[in-house]
């Protein structure tokens, strides 16, 4: 009953467990709990009047043992669903706090009589936060029966009252127990969308460093491979390669910077412009279109990311001879004469342009020629 207020305290801080300091109302939650002890005065009173003989002695040192085992429990249930996101523990771990609670208070029961029933409803609600709702039930039935059969004692009246007490307060912590399950179950949720968000995130940035870093890095060993072929036969030519490999890789670099940075949006004349320094010097005849004033805005990054793919795969893989870049309004290809490689269209930078392409709803065709192989994205 009176637990309520403590026990709800700790579904506060469950919510507010994803920031970083706690609440003021979490700080206090041990407090909000304490102040229902409050009903254990009746018997630190009944104790303190007979403070002369040993009952009374023993049931004011089993009333405060009580009082305090009983916090303890709490603050541990507490500790343990904040740090574990944990609603029923296991029973190894409370079995021995309600076993204290339970001889706890029939020493309280024993020593100062009727005043130390206040116990029962503690014991109760204790049971309701620590163990299963099937179990935690039949507690609850066998501690209201019990009381009620307490009437029959001589001068102990009729004990309805506190049945009804018990009653009421584990159906507010019954209550109060669901509202945490959900809140747990909430967080568990936040804490599995933020996991699946930092692996998207990873998959994005691995396939973005594929497709930047993979095309680069092709373009700049053919000419690494180009210039060490020239540096005998033409030193003029072979200069002016390593030159432009200087200029590849710092490109490369910023490149990956803005990867880091989020910046993905590619620009279709640059890598229009790229594809023909790079069929150049992997000498790979370029029939590449003059101006893509014809490419939608929105698809303009689509067919620079496909420009990219298909000539990063066909420099890589194809052996061919010339290759050719085509453009329209609703789709961009990539066509070469060559063999087409081992496996063509399984890479993982073509498994991101289809993630791109599905984006806006376009669709990533690949066949093979006679000769050659055609690289085409058309949104329909």
């Amino acid at each position: 009953m009176a637990d309520e207020q403590g026990h709800g305290s700790g579904v506060t801080t469950l919510t507010d467990m994803s920031e970083s300091q706690p609440t003021q109302i979490g700080r206090l939650g041990p407090l909000f709990a304490g102040i229902w002890l409050f009903f254990l005065l009746d018997p630190l009173v009944e104790g303190w009047q007979h403070r002369d003989e040993v009952r009374g002695v023993l049931g004011i040192v089993a009333t405060l043992a009580f009082a305090a085992t009983y916090m303890l429990l709490w603050a541990r249930m507490r500790q343990d669903r904040i740090a574990r996101l944990n609603d029923s523990p296991p029973l190894r771990f409370v079995v021995p706090y309600l076993g204290a609670l339970v001889a706890l208070g029939v020493v309280m029961v024993a020593c100062l009589g009727e005043a130390g029933l206040a116990s029962v409803v503690y014991i109760a609600v204790a049971s309701v936060m620590v163990l299963p709702i099937r179990l935690a039930s039949a507690v609850v039935v066998a501690l209201v029966l019990g009381s009620l059969g307490l009437s029959a004692v001589e001068d102990w009246g009729s004990q309805i009252g506190l049945a009804f007490a018990i009653m009421a307060a584990s159906v507010a912590i019954f209550g109060m127990r669901l509202v945490m399950r959900r809140n747990i179950d909430l967080l568990k949720a936040e804490q599995e969308n933020a996991s699946l968000a930092v692996e998207n995130e990873r998959s994005r940035f691995a396939r973005d460093l594929h497709d930047i870093l993979g095309h680069s890095l092709t373009v700049i060993t053919v000419k690494a491979e180009l210039a060490q072929r020239l540096l005998d036969v033409d030193p003029e030519r072979a200069r002016t390669e390593i030159a432009d490999l200087e200029r590849l890789s710092r490109d490369a670099l910023s490149d990956v910077r803005r990867a880091v940075e989020g910046y993905r949006e590619l620009t279709l004349p640059g890598e229009l412009a790229r594809a023909r320094v790079a069929l150049a010097a992997a000498e790979i005849e370029a029939r590449l279109p003059t101006a893509a004033d014809e490419v939608p805005s929105e698809l303009r990054e689509l067919f620079a990311w496909t420009v990219r793919e298909g000539v990063t795969n066909v420099i890589r893989h194809s052996g061919a001879q010339s290759c050719e870049v085509r453009l329209t309004p609703v789709s961009a290809e990539v066509v070469d004469d060559g063999s087409g490689g081992d496996s063509p269209g399984t890479g993982s930078g073509l498994a991101g342009l289809r993630e791109r392409a599905a984006t806006v709803g376009a669709t990533v065709v690949v066949r093979h020629l006679s000769p050659g192989f055609s690289l085409q994205v058309v949104r329909s």
